[in-house]
């Protein structure tokens, strides 16, 4: 049983900064990647930032200089720093990562999510 819990979502200025965390618990064997995803109102879910075990990381271009990803192996957790938000940065934002739980079994798991509000 894999659990993944994010926190820090929350209300903030055009031009402001949010940190997000997000803590993996529970049946893990191994993690492969973390990250995080944003799904807007309307909107497709989209990729916003992933890093994985060997520390490669990929961020989407609208994030791209302002967003920050970073890792706690021991910890498994992730951490999304956000600078310079913009209104369109507003979203539900949900922790994701690729578990294995034994040998034989892995899979993506996702965190119930946590809201993001940019005002301007």
């Amino acid at each position: 049983q894999v659990q993944l819990v994010e926190s820090g979502g929350g209300l903030v200025q055009a031009g402001g900064s949010l940190s997000l965390s997000c803590a993996a618990s529970g049946s893990i064997f191994m993690i492969v990647q973390m990250g995080w995803f944003r799904q807007a109102p309307g909107k497709e879910r989209e990729l916003v930032a992933t890093i994985n075990n060997g520390g490669a990381i990929n961020y989407a271009d609208s994030v791209k200089g302002r967003f920050t990803i970073s890792r706690d192996n021991a910890k498994n957790t992730v951490h999304l720093q956000m600078n310079s938000l913009k209104p369109e940065d507003a979203a539900v934002y949900y922790c994701t990562a690729y578990i294995y739980t034994d040998l034989r079994s892995w899979r993506d798991y996702w965190g119930q999510g946590t809201q993001v509000t940019v005002s301007s």
